[in-house]
């Protein structure tokens, strides 16, 4: 039988430091779909779809224009005062749209003195004003007196930023918020209106 010859030995000075209790473990990296998070199953074959709904009669469907049929939005608020409400408003914004959000899904909505954006908008006339609000494709911002002819948006931003028409905005500021309602104001003067708890 020929002799195998035995595996070279590496010094211990030449493996390099050995891991002790001190040393850090590493931080895990992003999971695939392949190795799940622990207690988590492996995802299997997708399941079949559900057969698709038989359509209904004309006169079954829900109405859209129904606001039962229609969730309240989620009501977020965000202390500020009169002075400091354009500036929040414009923070929750910009928030919004690096985290992803869609320009096209932002209203945002002043109780007092038009937001400058509003104003420069403005400045080219109110045919190309109310076209930029039916393009529906950018944040759209309104004033108080404007808040009847706004559409709805997923979110709406307020800025109570002026005393004269707060409860007349929040109100419809609720109304045309599909998903998400951010007021930036008083507390007190947002909780009188709204009746939010918060």
């Amino acid at each position: 039988m020929p002799l195998i010859p035995e595996e070279p030995q590496i010094p211990e000075s030449a493996q390099g430091p050995r891991a002790t209790a001190s040393t850090p473990r590493p931080v895990p990296g992003p999971r695939s779909a392949a190795t799940p998070r622990p207690g988590h199953p492996v995802p299997g074959p997708a399941k079949p779809a559900p057969p698709a709904p038989r359509p209904q009669p004309a006169s079954d469907r829900p109405k859209a224009d129904r606001p039962e049929n229609r969730s309240a939005p989620q009501l977020q608020l965000i202390p500020a005062s009169a002075d400091g409400a354009l500036d929040a408003a414009d923070e929750a914004l910009d928030l919004l749209l690096d985290s992803g959000r869609a320009p096209g899904d932002v209203l945002v909505l002043t109780t007092g003195e038009q937001h400058p954006w509003a104003t420069h908008e403005l400045s080219f006339g109110e045919a190309a004003y109310w076209a930029h609000h039916e393009a529906g494709d950018d944040v759209f911002f309104a004033g108080a007196a404007s808040v009847g002819r706004v559409g709805t948006r997923p979110v709406v931003i307020v800025a109570v930023n002026g005393d004269d028409a707060v409860a007349d905005v929040l109100t419809g500021a609720r109304e045309r918020a599909g998903a998400l309602l951010i007021v930036c104001g008083d507390p007190q003067r947002v909780d009188a209106v709204l009746g939010a708890g918060v």
